[in-house]
């Protein structure tokens, strides 16, 4: 087991900071519905964490629609505007992003989605989003190639000026996962209660959610108000 301190914190974005998945459900849903198809977690499962084109090239494939990738992914965009803004976050999120930020620990957000999209997503929670110290989006020139490639957490690394061995990534999805091992760091996994937790080997935990997340256990700062897991973030 890597021993080596822990001294900065990666954070996927969507489901696991922000309860985005749900918007995404709904907006695909009503794309596909038109061509008589549902989207359901058989083919969700398989996107989750993707960069937005190679995601929806799989979604094509799968439910065999009858537009291509980009065709969709310009369909949904337009949907994803109208809905972003009132995207809530997910339990224990804020929470722990304070205590690390509080602690002094190196924060930075590492997410697939394009900077515009993530701009939009945390309009409304600004406050607590603007205590991390480096945001990494999928389009950002220096991420070559998207989750479950390794690129997007070493450049996270990067610029908060810490090594990849000492770096501590939280994500919700098997690419992410990948990725984060895939770049030498430990990983927590906080899956949707739908994915199946055998895709997550290689974690160093897997948690129900971030509520239950102890800094101990990574020789951290003990959180000061240990509150209830089920409360939101």
């Amino acid at each position: 087991m890597n021993r080596t301190r822990v001294t900065q914190a990666l954070f996927d974005l969507d489901g696991l900071l922000l309860d985005t998945e749900a918007i995404y459900t709904a907006v695909t849903q009503r794309i596909v519905a038109r061509f008589g198809k549902t989207f359901d977690w058989s083919v969700k499962a398989e996107m989750i964490g993707r960069g937005a084109l190679d995601a929806s090239r799989h979604l094509v494939t799968a439910l065999d629609l009858p537009l291509s990738a980009e065709r969709f992914l310009t369909e949904r965009e337009g949907l994803l505007r109208e809905a972003f803004p009132g995207t809530k976050p997910k339990p224990g999120a804020e929470r722990l992003v304070r205590h690390l930020h509080g602690s002094g620990m190196p924060i930075a957000v590492a997410t697939s989605s394009r900077r515009e999209f993530y701009e939009i997503k945390v309009s409304r929670h600004r406050d607590w989003f603007e205590l991390f110290d480096a945001v990494v989006a999928g389009d950002d020139p220096e991420v070559r190639n998207a989750k479950p490639a390794p690129d997007i957490f070493l450049v996270a690394a990067a610029r908060l000026g810490g090594e990849p061995a000492s770096s501590l990534v939280f994500e919700d999805a098997p690419s992410g996962l990948k990725a984060g091992l895939d770049a030498g760091m430990r990983v927590v996994a906080v899956p949707d209660p739908n994915m199946d937790k055998g895709r997550y080997r290689g974690a160093s935990l897997i948690l129900d959610s971030l509520a239950e997340f102890d800094p101990r256990d990574f020789g951290l700062a003990a959180m000061v108000d240990r509150r209830d897991a089920r409360e939101p973030g």
